[in-house]
């Protein structure tokens, strides 16, 4: 831990050593540690995660975080190996589990880990399948808490030889009065300050009826593509088949009865539209196979596309530090912690972020 420490090209912030000592005291005291690491998009959560393994691995214990996505569980595994340096994670045995890996990655990876040859494991609800067994898993750290079980968490927790540490983590805000109800169990940290440079994403709510204003929208776009950085675009759905998951259109106070944006629609028209003209447009959404989202999102991290047109695949996790615009197409249509989610997409860099949320709901209507 302390040559990772000096390692880093940057120091650490005030919260985050704080915090990192009550992870210390958690981990050295007799009985398992139940701690909530709440923090908001940016403010450096992984890292403190990544220095709690560090400190299990000391003592030839394993760590195993746990993500809800195939695309988080690899852009985890990408920055904690970028994170370490080779070196450091080949000594670790930094291994990845997911269910889309091919049968002879997955062996591969299943006897790091039973072999504890595997320190730092990575993985999706992969992890919970019964064959995969842990020599000696001491820690379990879970990426947004919200999106797994209690029995899932729970699954997990019984891999260990005695009752592993665990340590949940969510950018989602909680009120605390609703922590304590909920997780009353729970310590609670909250990393309440970003790093040195991170600028507040300003964000500004767009009404379809304001045509002037959505057809700006896209020159924003475009003067952000012009000065080198990225865009999303994000939407609801996937085609015109993919319904609406929910609540019909018309339950929906003071909604209009036009059809939800879709990604597969969209990034047909934003080719055609004259203020994008040339511009290198992506597709991204949870239809696609495992390969496909993959070599998508590898384009659009080597800035080989200039949007990224996608559903909420993206919500979680995904850091691309040139992006950032994050255009949200019927935003009345996310729920507050997704929008949260989302925005904390962009401004992940040096650049000041821009949140761009385009609604039809009416004024003064709720879902407004």
């Amino acid at each position: 831990l302390e040559q990772f420490d000096k390692s880093l090209p940057f120091s650490l912030t005030e919260k985050q050593i704080l915090i990192g000592n009550e992870i210390a005291r958690d981990l050295a005291a007799g009985h398992p540690m139940n701690r909530l690491l709440q923090g908001e998009v940016g403010s450096g959560k992984t890292l403190v995660a990544v220095r709690a393994m560090l400190t299990v691995a000391e003592s030839e214990g394993q760590s195993a975080l746990l993500a809800p996505t195939e695309v988080l569980a690899s852009q985890h595994y990408q920055s904690i190996l970028r994170t370490l340096g080779e070196k450091r994670a080949s000594e670790l045995g930094l291994t990845l589990l997911t269910g889309q890996q091919s049968t002879a990655e997955r062996k591969s990876s299943m006897l790091a880990i039973v072999s504890g040859k595997a320190k730092i494991i990575v993985g999706t609800h992969a992890l919970f399948a019964q064959k995969v067994e842990f020599y000696d898993l001491g820690l379990i750290v879970i990426d947004e808490q919200h999106r797994f079980g209690v029995e899932q968490r729970e699954a997990l927790r019984q891999k260990g030889k005695s009752a592993p540490h665990v340590l949940t983590m969510t950018a989602t805000p909680i009120p605390r009065t609703l922590a304590v109800t909920v997780f009353g169990d729970l310590d609670i940290s909250i990393l309440d300050q970003l790093p040195t440079g991170r600028i507040p994403i300003a964000t500004h709510v767009v009404t379809d009826s304001q045509s002037t204003l959505v057809a700006r929208v896209w020159q924003r776009v475009a003067e952000e593509v012009a000065n080198g950085r990225q865009a999303f675009v994000v939407c609801p759905r996937i085609d015109e088949k993919d319904e609406p998951e929910d609540i019909p259109e018309s339950d929906i106070p003071g909604n209009s009865k036009r059809p939800l944006a879709a990604a597969v629609l969209v990034a047909e028209a934003l080719k055609v539209n004259p203020i994008l003209s040339g511009l290198r447009i992506g597709l991204l959404h949870g239809k696609q196979s495992a390969e496909t989202k993959a070599e998508v999102m590898s384009l659009f991290t080597n800035r080989e596309l200039d949007i990224l047109v996608s559903t909420t695949v993206i919500e979680v996790g995904v850091d691309v530090p040139n992006a950032t615009t994050m255009v949200i197409l019927d935003a009345d249509r996310f729920g507050i912690s997704q929008l949260h989610q989302l925005r904390g997409r962009v401004g992940r860099g040096a650049h000041p972020g821009l949140a761009l949320m385009l609604t039809a709901a009416e004024e003064g209507s709720v879902a407004q």
